[in-house]
């Protein structure tokens, strides 16, 4: 979908139509000021430069694809994906029909009920080293933060705060564990200085340690050597 210059509209619920032609009228506003920019450096323009717009939706009416003359192009995009006559350069993605894999998790989670629970659920599942989970774990953990700071919460948005709530809970518990790393990090910095490989590799063990225990192993720092840490670590059973 970005692999080429776009406008994305999402909509919580499914667009009208006259929803749609007023995203229409933004992509062609756009359109225009790259055609006049074009002219102003007197080029020609091709229509790959013109951006494509991408409207999102949960759900969507058969009834107003059909209005929209939109088909589904199923040799080169998945289902759920609808593309209106190519003059208009628009496609419609309906949340709700789209495959459940990791290529649309990142749309499945903008999508209502069931289909945005479980989008959540399989991005909490993902493996920690995946080049998006981060990212999208920390921006939904920000959408619930912003939703429970409103008043008068609708069902709807009560509904998006339980669907979000594994994301958020554990953004929390990593942004936890990275607050305890770089605390345990700078004091031993602050004890032996830079950590070299050796040292590096302790903090996550101290990480593990009962809360009591690692208190009380990082207040008596002041107290060791650096052979004289090591030593009472390596006696230590995580």
């Amino acid at each position: 979908m970005a692999q080429t210059q776009c406008l994305i509209e999402p909509f919580r619920n499914p667009p009208s139509e006259i929803e749609i032609r007023s995203c229409l009228l933004k992509l062609y506003a756009v359109h225009g000021d790259v055609v006049r920019k074009a002219k102003r450096e007197n080029r020609n323009i091709s229509e790959s430069e013109l951006p494509i717009l991408w409207i999102l939706t949960p759900t969507f009416s058969s009834r107003i694809i059909a209005g929209l003359g939109a088909n589904e192009i199923t040799e080169d995009w998945v289902q759920g994906v609808y593309f209106l006559p190519n003059i208009l350069k628009t496609a419609i993605v309906v949340i709700h029909q789209l495959p459940e894999n990791e290529d649309t998790l990142w749309l499945r989670v903008l999508g209502k009920g069931g289909t945005q629970k479980r989008a959540v659920e399989e991005l909490t599942e993902l493996p920690e080293n995946n080049p998006f989970r981060e990212n999208l774990l920390e921006i939904l953990a920000d959408w619930r933060k912003n939703l429970e700071l409103r008043d008068n919460l609708s069902k709807e948005e009560e509904e998006v705060i339980m669907n979000l709530s594994p994301a958020y809970l554990q953004q929390r518990e990593e942004w936890k564990q990275e607050g305890e790393l770089y605390l345990i990090t700078s004091l031993l910095e602050g004890r032996f200085g830079s950590l070299d490989a050796e040292l590096s590799g302790v903090v996550e063990k101290i990480a593990k340690f009962p809360i009591s225990e690692r208190t009380q192993l990082l207040l008596s720092l002041g107290n060791l050597s650096r052979e004289e840490l090591l030593q009472r670590l390596s006696n230590e059973e995580v």
